[in-house]
């Protein structure tokens, strides 16, 4: 396919999609009151539900992927065709028009593992896990975050000591999504504690199987589990599993980190997904007749200018990534604006609805909006922190010094008390 026109390509895909997957139907115009008032941030499943989901939506993937749909843009080497970027976003717009299962499984593998693994990890591992991901015939997951060493991802104390050819991790890993159903995962472990907190660190590609891990589920205050801890009881993993270079694990962890800020920060804090919340928020606003409270209308013009803004922001970022470069700090404040608007978007739900988000009197639209508002906390920590978003933003788009910390030299250490320079 490598030498085929975007014209017959799109035909190609056209015909797939027709001979498996059901069209949607046009979106009826929302009415307040019909339908689901589901507006959870995080979707809560069931465990027997989510193994029903996860099972068809591989046989999806795997079926598109056989059809050369899977990995449009990939190298060809390890199962991609090896189109242009732009037949990738052709197709995902086409299958945005069909009803096919949920492709959430894979977001992390495919978003945030499988490009660190195509970009640090030796020949014999991206021979193993490449197609295989892009296939979902496995699936991936990410950990990085320790319960000491969240936001301060480099303080992390798992440690990777060497054995021949092998390397040996002990240690915890927490708020890992998905871990529970994951075949393989990227870890980031010490290798050295003699040197500089971020320096001493190592990638590994560890699988989720293996002899002396164990997953246990977290229960989250809205309900679900989709977070777990995992624990590494002295852990084998080969060498050639290894990203990058030894004591090089904190660029390997940058380039997840960047890919995992572009997907959160692009993926919800503007466009249609954002178009639909402000709808809802709006007919509420109508249904309790506040349309005419000068507060309320003040607060709900500053929301709508804060979504609009942020997918303005967010087009710019994703057409840099669309021209071959790389995410950059541009994602960060992306994320940042998610969290902004999301905090907003809290405090005018309190203001609007008051007592109805707090207790389910049954009216529909009112209490199903807590669970999003109890889930948007956890926007302030996941693809990092609030802090960590503005030192970036800080130091690496506005110029501003770096930061004091443990690896760098603080401005005020030559300093003395009772002196002034």
């Amino acid at each position: 396919m490598a030498d085929i026109t975007l014209e017959a390509f799109e035909q190609q895909a056209r015909e797939f999609l027709d001979a498996n997957a059901e069209r949607r139907t046009p979106a009826k115009t929302f009415v307040w009151g019909e339908g689901s008032d589901n507006v959870s941030m995080f979707e809560e499943r069931s465990e027997s539900a989510e193994k029903e989901q996860l099972v068809l939506a591989k046989a999806w993937r795997q079926k598109k992927f056989d059809a050369g749909f899977g990995w449009i843009s990939g190298p060809a080497e390890f199962g991609g065709s090896a189109l242009p970027a732009a037949y990738e976003r052709a197709y995902g717009a086409m299958e945005s028009r069909y009803r096919v299962p949920s492709q959430s499984f894979f977001g992390i593998g495919l978003g945030m593992v499988a490009p660190t693994i195509l970009a640090h990890a030796t020949d014999t591992a991206k021979d193993a896990y490449l197609r295989a991901m892009w296939r979902a015939d496995i699936v991936g997951c990410q950990l990085f975050s320790e319960p000491g060493a969240g936001s301060d991802l480099a303080s992390l104390q798992m440690k990777a000591l060497r054995d021949g050819d092998e390397w040996v991790l002990t240690g915890q890993k927490v708020w890992t999504s998905g871990a529970h159903y994951s075949d393989i995962g990227e870890v980031i472990a010490r290798t050295d504690p003699n040197l500089p907190k971020h320096k001493g660190l190592t990638g590994f590609i560890v699988d989720m199987h293996a002899p002396g891990i164990e997953i246990r589920p977290l229960r989250q205050m809205t309900g679900g589990a989709n977070f777990n801890e995992v624990f590494f009881n002295d852990v084998r993993v080969p060498d050639d599993h290894r990203l990058g270079d030894v004591n090089n694990g904190w660029n390997v962890a940058l380039t997840t980190l960047m890919n995992e800020r572009a997907s959160i920060g692009a993926g919800d804090s503007g466009g249609s997904a954002a178009s639909g919340m402000l709808t809802r928020v709006i007919a509420m606003v109508r249904h309790y007749g506040l349309d005419t409270d000068p507060i309320v209308r003040n607060k709900l013009a500053d929301l709508v200018v804060g979504y609009r803004v942020a997918e303005y922001n967010n087009a710019r970022a994703l057409a840099k990534m669309r021209a071959g470069q790389l995410p950059g700090p541009e994602m960060s404040i992306s994320k940042m604006a998610l969290v902004n608007n999301q905090r907003k978007l809290n405090e005018f739900l309190v203001l609007a609805l008051g007592p109805r988000l707090q207790a389910d009197t049954g009216e529909w639209g009112t209490w199903a909006w807590h669970e999003l508002v109890l889930g948007a906390p956890g926007l302030r920590i996941a693809g990092g922190s609030d802090e960590v978003m503005r030192n970036i933003v800080g130091e690496r788009v506005l110029g501003l010094p770096k930061e004091p910390g443990i690896d760098s030299k603080s401005p005020f250490s030559e300093l003395k008390v009772g002196t002034q320079k």
